[in-house]
C-alpha cells in the first residue's frame, strides 16, 4: 500500500509542478468560464468551480506534504551520513531534527558563539562571492 502510494503521489507532485499541468488548469477555469454565458451564471455553474478546486486543492496538500516529507527524509539520511562519515563531525548532531525548536535554537547560538568572529568573516565571504554574480 505505502509503495503504491508513494508511486502515485511522486508522479501526481513530479507532474503539478510542471508547465503542462498549470495549461491544464488553466485550460479548465477559461472553459468554465466560457460556459458562464451558457449556463447563465447559475449558482450550479459557480459550485462547479468550487468544488472543483476544493476537492483538487485538498487532495494535492496530502500528496505534496508527502512528497516534501519524503525529500526532508531523504535530505536528513543523506546529512547523517556525511556526518557519520567526517572524522571531524560531531556525531551528536545526527537525528537533531527530532528535537523541539527551542532545543535547536539553543544549538544554533552554540554554533555560533562558537564560531566566533570567523562568523562575521563568514558572512562577508558570502557577500563578496555572492557580488561576483
Amino acid at each position: 500500500m505505502q509503495r503504491i502510494f508513494t508511486a502515485i503521489a511522486s508522479t501526481i507532485a513530479g507532474f503539478s509542478g510542471r508547465p503542462l499541468a498549470f495549461v491544464l488548469a488553466l485550460g479548465c477555469v477559461v472553459a468554465w468560464a466560457i460556459s458562464g454565458p451558457i449556463f447563465g451564471f447559475s449558482e450550479t455553474w459557480q459550485l462547479v468551480i468550487n468544488t472543483g478546486t476544493t476537492i483538487v486543492t485538498f487532495l494535492m496538500v496530502f500528496l505534496l506534504q508527502n512528497s516534501q516529507n519524503r525529500d526532508s527524509s531523504a535530505i536528513q539520511c543523506k546529512l547523517d551520513e556525511l556526518i557519520r562519515a567526517v572524522e571531524a563531525a560531531r556525531d551528536q548532531f545526527i537525528g537533531i531534527e527530532h528535537m523541539t525548536d527551542a532545543e535547536l535554537d539553543e544549538i544554533r547560538d552554540f554554533l555560533e558563539k562558537e564560531n566566533g568572529d570567523e562568523g562575521k568573516d563568514a558572512v562577508k565571504a558570502i557577500h563578496r562571492l555572492l557580488g561576483r554574480r
